[in-house]
């Protein structure tokens, strides 16, 4: 495999608008990101990305661009941006951002043009179908949040567009070449800024099934989850490749592609040594349980079923590639309280999720908040919600027979608002995120788990973090745990998640007790060293190590 300047690096997310307010209006701000690149430095992280900070009416917090040339005032300035890339390369952090090109917000002027003459240019950037009173729409597909993907244009009683989105996010139309064109000028824009890459929203969607097509209705409203076109799509590869070939290339800039359903045989396609994308990120666990009737008839994950997909992601992609693991992002729950039984979950448990993940083969994401072990929110009531598509699961699960105590508490397991809420820095009034009322509830846990806590105990979960991302760095085990294989281990042991990493002078073994229960294990020919240990102490009796509960270690072999 080409190395490439990227593969050691470790990625932090920050969700703008929840991080560090600096201006005291309750929505987190650029400067407040610039007033903060110390600790993420000290973290031991290499690369920022940024959540959308571009002009948006935020009907999908800020996934909806009405401006891909500007910052939305409520973040800043663009001389703030200009700022922060350039304070952020004095520290060896680059800085990337999202790039949301599936769709923009009907606020765009794309849009607005496209409204004013459907049959013009613009109106081509976009999918508008002539449907007349009494026709029935182009296709059956729900859109991710819910009901049809078609909506009527503004202004026209008999034309309609589609969204797979929110109805204020209009897919754009890739067929066009135009449209294109376009969407690679701006990144260029941008790269030519000075940002080292993007994480590219949604991808996957911007090849659509054509002509347009119904599948089984899999919901008593006639509608089909909108995998099922994905599922069918061709071709997707002749726009990935030219954006590669048009922007990224020139630029060597990193891209982290958010992509669903690649087929096994197109993973070198996607991540290879000349793939679409420097990596993609692995959603195996996230999606594990999920069910097209909606979040009520979803299942949680247990350790051994989390142990099983990141294994089965690791060996898909063998050394074809780099994934992008994750435990959270700003879409999903918080992890911790996700993959840890609620009656585990403690800073041991939350130091062994931490391992397992930021030790996988690949580039570690660390979502702003997961290095201090912040949890889901306690949510009482859907008027406490702000994310859409929590209200629209809300409302699926009292279709389907829920009591609004069963509803709330289903939502509350997978809303986005848990990983939304502000970074909890200290523990005075609003977490210390804000001066002013902040946009979004502050979980109340902030006085226990903050930063400010972390950074002065060395047992703790932030201090851990910093552990891990530095050994993982350490000379003497870079090669191994960047480059090298990784071979699972006792796979059929439950409550038991363990790895080998090798490389031609070294093996290191990464052990874990996903339980309550003391667990044996033996090493096969001992170990040399401990590198790391989230416990204060390791048992060992003649070669063999016990386990305690979530305990991980990581031993030299």
């Amino acid at each position: 495999m080409l190395k490439k300047w990227w593969q050691d690096k470790t990625v932090y997310q920050i969700y703008p608008k929840s991080f560090c307010d600096s201006n005291g209006d309750g929505i987190g701000d650029l400067k407040g990101i610039i007033s903060r690149l110390d600790m993420i430095k000290e973290l031991g992280a290499d690369m920022i990305w940024l959540s959308p900070i571009y002009c948006s009416p935020l009907a999908d917090q800020g996934y909806d661009i009405s401006d891909y040339y500007r910052i939305d005032p409520r973040f800043g300035t663009m001389e703030d941006m200009d700022e922060l890339i350039a304070e952020g390369k004095k520290r060896g952090i680059g800085i990337i951002m999202d790039l949301v090109v599936n769709h923009c917000s009907d606020e765009h002027e794309w849009f607005k043009k496209a409204c004013e003459d459907p049959d013009g240019k613009y109106g081509k950037f976009f999918y508008i179908e002539t449907v007349k009173e009494g026709e029935k729409l182009p296709c059956n597909w729900r859109s991710y949040f819910g009901g049809s993907v078609w909506e009527k244009l503004p202004g026209h009683e008999d034309r309609y567009y589609l969204h797979v989105f929110h109805k204020k996010q209009p897919d754009l139309n890739w067929e066009n070449p135009e449209l294109r064109n376009e969407i690679y000028k701006m990144i260029n824009w941008w790269l030519d800024k000075g940002l080292a890459g993007f994480r590219i929203d949604a991808i996957i969607n911007i090849k659509k099934t054509l002509p347009f097509h119904d599948y089984p209705a899999d919901r008593d409203d006639g509608m089909t989850d909108i995998s099922n076109m994905l599922k069918e799509a061709e071709g997707i590869g002749e726009f990935l490749g030219e954006m590669r070939d048009r922007c990224f290339l020139p630029h060597d800039a990193f891209s982290a592609g958010e992509v669903f359903n690649v087929k096994d045989e197109q993973i070198p396609e996607f991540i290879g040594e000349n793939g679409y994308f420097s990596t993609m990120f692995d959603f195996n666990a996230n999606i594990y349980g999920r069910s097209s009737k909606g979040w009520y008839d979803c299942k949680i994950i247990t350790p051994d079923a989390y142990r099983d997909c990141c294994f089965e992601s690791q060996r898909k992609i063998g050394d074809a590639g780099f994934l992008s693991n994750i435990i959270e992002n700003h879409d999903e729950p918080r992890g911790v309280s996700h993959y840890i039984p609620k009656e585990d979950l403690n800073d041991a448990s939350k130091k062994l999720l931490a391992t397992v993940s930021v030790m996988l083969r690949g580039i570690p994401f660390i979502y702003q908040g997961q290095e201090l072990g912040m949890e889901n929110i306690p949510i009482n009531s859907i008027d406490e919600v702000d994310d859409i598509s929590s209200r629209d699961e809300y409302e699926v699960a009292l279709r389907a027979g829920k009591t609004p105590e069963e509803a709330i508490r289903i939502v509350s397991e997978f809303s986005r608002d848990n990983a939304r809420t502000p970074y909890q820095w200290n523990s005075t009034e609003n977490a210390g995120f804000t001066s002013g009322k902040p946009w979004l509830r502050v979980n109340p846990n902030y006085r226990e788990i903050n930063f400010e806590n972390e950074e002065k105990d060395p047992d703790s979960v932030l201090s851990y973090y910093k552990k891990l991302l530095a050994l993982r760095k350490n000379p003497n085990d870079r090669d191994t745990l960047i480059f090298g294989s990784l071979k699972p281990v006792w796979e059929d042991r439950p409550g038991i998640m363990a790895y080998e990493r090798s490389s031609e002078n070294q093996k290191i073994l990464i052990a874990a007790n996903f339980s309550r229960e003391p667990q044996a294990i033996k090493p096969g020919s001992g170990y040399s060293k401990v590198l790391l240990n989230n416990l204060p102490e390791l048992s060992e009796n003649e070669g063999t190590i016990t386990l305690g509960a979530y305990q991980a270690v990581i031993l030299e072999i």
